[in-house]
């Protein structure tokens, strides 16, 4: 804990007292405290910012709401603890405005201050931050089309590899491949910054085939040295009615001798209820073809039951929204309990992502679930890093 720094936001004294002091006893480097959210952003631009605050939300003067607003568009902290007597309901909607302002949520601990959770979160965050991926290059403004033509041309596209992991036993159950663009005045590129110019003039077809192509030479190579990592590719919605694409998919698999069954393709659920009629025909010979589909991000869009239940998917990958309050808010774990039934009676196989710490696993563990994905486990990696990372977890001998 010595090294976090820590804001306690509380207009009641007594409280803001046993607060700093239960979090000095916990060994936080750095406590600051506040009596209301004006005093707050004072503190912060004197002293700079913090890892976490921990936030009441009544108070006088600027309540805790305006505080986290402020102090997220301002980059003073990262992440926030709930303290407050509000209705339960009320807290689950302000945590949600959390996230949308790009903070991580940490947990509601509700008052009087429960030290024994305190603690947990505390070391969860602790424990999270060494497994953080590296920050990707924000840009001001999109990439012109000759710069992603150039960058496509010069190989300056790489896959990176996220594992997925059986929750039970910790072992690699296969790897999500991402795109990120090496720019050569940028730095490392997340598809923020260049997949709406890419969509925008139709180069969608193109970068993807050049993952596929990175994907299955690897999974070749780690086949020769008797490692299994069957990989999960992102589908676009408009992609799914291009014969051409499907037929490039064929024989990409022939030409780097890959079963279909160690390839599955993941389609957002949003992206499902925007997708054409003539897509079905895709989906079913992907299947037909002996490739996996997954129903990504589930739960974040709003297809009906009956719409999912007929296509062609077996497997089911529950957006990590529902996991980050796991164990704090009873909900998350009925809408994922629930899921699982689904999953289960449908036949799918149900993946967890956003599993990020040691308790989450557990009582994802608990819930009867088996397949994780997270930074628990691992962070998304570029292909040297990943066969370091093989090599250090055991999975691929030096």
């Amino acid at each position: 804990m010595q090294t976090l720094r820590v804001l306690v936001l509380e207009d009641h004294a007594f409280q803001r007292s046993v607060a700093v002091s239960a979090l000095k006893l916990l060994g936080v480097a750095t406590v600051l405290d506040a009596a209301d959210g004006r005093e707050g952003l004072a503190l912060l631009d004197r002293h700079g910012p913090v890892d976490i605050v921990l936030c009441d939300l009544r108070m006088p003067g600027m309540d805790g709401l305006a505080f986290l607003r402020h102090a997220s568009q301002a980059g003073l902290v990262r992440a926030v603890m709930l303290c407050s007597e509000l209705e339960a309901c009320m807290r689950r909607s302000t945590l949600r405005m959390i996230e949308l302002l790009g903070l991580d949520v940490l947990g509601d601990l509700g008052k009087p201050l429960p030290l024994d959770s305190l603690q947990t979160l505390l070391e969860g965050y602790r424990s999270r931050l060494p497994r953080r991926a590296p920050k990707l290059v924000e840009v001001l403004e999109l990439p012109s089309l000759n710069e992603v033509q150039a960058g496509l041309q010069n190989g300056e596209f790489h896959a990176h590899y996220q594992p997925k992991f059986m929750l039970e036993s910790g072992e690699l159950a296969g790897a999500e491949v991402l795109v990120r663009w090496q720019h050569p005045r940028h730095g490392l590129l997340g598809p923020a910054g260049f997949l709406e110019v890419v969509e925008c003039f139709g180069l969608l077809d193109t970068l993807f085939i050049q993952m596929f192509e990175q994907g299955l030479h690897l999974q070749r190579e780690l086949a020769q040295q008797q490692v299994s990592l069957p990989l999960a590719f992102n589908l676009h919605p408009a992609q799914l009615a291009s014969r051409p694409l499907f037929e490039r998919i064929v024989q990409a698999l022939s030409a780097h001798s890959q079963p279909a069954s160690g390839v599955l393709f993941e389609i957002t659920e949003q992206g499902l209820v925007q997708a054409p009629a003539t897509s079905l025909e895709h989906l079913l010979r992907l299947r037909m073809l002996g490739c996996g589909l997954a129903i990504d991000d589930f739960g974040t869009g709003f297809s009906s039951l009956q719409r999912l239940s007929g296509l062609p998917f077996n497997q089911i990958k529950l957006a990590g929204c529902f996991v980050s309050d796991l164990g704090v808010e009873p909900s998350s774990a009925g809408i994922i309990g629930s899921t699982l039934e689904l999953a289960d009676w449908l036949g799918m196989s149900l993946v967890i992502e956003g599993v990020e710490s040691a308790e989450q696993r557990r009582h994802l563990i608990d819930l009867g679930c088996t397949l994780g994905q997270g930074y628990w486990f691992a962070k998304p990696m570029g292909e040297g890093d990943l066969r370091a990372w093989l090599q250090q977890t055991g999975y691929l001998l030096a």
